[in-house]
């Protein structure tokens, strides 16, 4: 299994230490456009194998995409990051085009790849690889709901009081603050309903604390968050290279499912070693089927600023 991470950043960077510290694949190249960062962040990578227990090898390379030929898994996170007070659709003009370009570059030298899509607006960059190259829908995915789903049970959890090893819940719909629909009904403990241990005024704070995480941390931080969008990411490209058939909500497009058409949003999807697997198509309340709707509006109204 060979993984290559394009954008040596925070994000990129963490993404490929876990990957690396899950000992699944055999390499892992880092490409970037700045001289010798991704080397850098490969040597000081390396430098901890030891350390960390892992013989997965990791090289970099200053934009020399035939050191990521025959990639099984390319992950996008290029482009640049949210400051404070910037939505994640502010980054589509200039992240367009660079996803755009990465993306060939990267289909180039590795014809079979399933890409993974990081950059933001995160639904849309993954919509404009869709209609911008030749791979098959089930090859391309975006990875916003993964990592919304992680800061819904960071959040359950919270509120609960309980470890978070018994939490379970999901979020599902567009990758933005007032896009993602957590599905608040199906959130549980220990298979009980979150709504027997919390009062509908807690529940309604976590989805709200949910759907702001990104800004929040952005505030906090002065940029993106990278941790968590790094591990969330990382599980991903393990759930592929390993086939293990786990779900995850994520960017797919769809053609029909749960009534929508010709967008990539996040619904929950079966990963395995060709991509999606399956899109699952889960049961929802008349509520959550609003909100959904209304947020792929959102999308489709962001995809509008495309110039395909």
């Amino acid at each position: 299994m060979k993984v290559t991470v394009v954008g040596a950043g925070a994000v990129g960077a963490s993404c490929a230490e876990y990957v690396a510290i899950k000992d699944f694949a055999s390499e892992v190249v880092i490409l970037d456009i700045k001289e010798g960062f991704a080397e850098g962040k490969a040597m000081d990578l390396m430098q901890t194998a030891s350390l960390n227990g892992f013989d997965t090898k990791i090289t970099g390379s200053t934009n020399d995409y035939s050191k990521t030929a025959n990639s099984d898994v390319c992950v996008i996170t290029s482009g640049i990051p949210r400051k404070p007070g910037m939505t994640r659709e502010e980054l589509i003009g200039i992240n367009a085009g660079i996803v755009k370009s990465v993306s060939a570059s990267l289909i180039e030298h590795s014809p079979n790849t399933i890409i993974i899509v990081v950059s933001n607006p995160m639904d849309t960059m993954t919509y404009l690889v869709h209609k911008t190259t030749s791979l098959s829908k089930n090859r391309i995915i975006g990875m916003g709901g993964a990592l919304d789903s992680a800061r819904f049970k960071y959040r359950l959890a919270e509120a609960l009081g309980a470890p978070i090893s018994d939490v379970d819940g999901m979020v599902i719909g567009g990758h933005s603050d007032k896009g993602m629909v957590p599905l608040i009904g199906k959130a549980v403990r220990n298979s009980v309903s979150v709504s027997e241990f919390l009062s509908e005024e807690r529940m309604d704070q976590v989805v709200q604390d949910t759907k702001v995480g990104g800004a929040t941390l952005t505030g906090l931080l002065g940029t993106s968050a990278w941790y968590a969008p790094g591990a969330a990411v990382s599980a991903m490209v393990q759930a592929i290279a390993c086939d293990t058939k786990k779900i995850f909500p994520c960017s797919a497009l769809l053609d029909g499912e749960f009534g929508l058409n010709d967008l990539s949003i996040g619904v929950p999807c079966v990963l395995g070693a060709n991509g999606i697997e399956k899109i699952v198509e889960i049961s929802l309340s008349d509520a959550e089927k609003a909100k959904l709707a209304e947020s792929a509006e959102g999308v489709k109204k962001t995809n509008g600023l495309l110039e395909l």
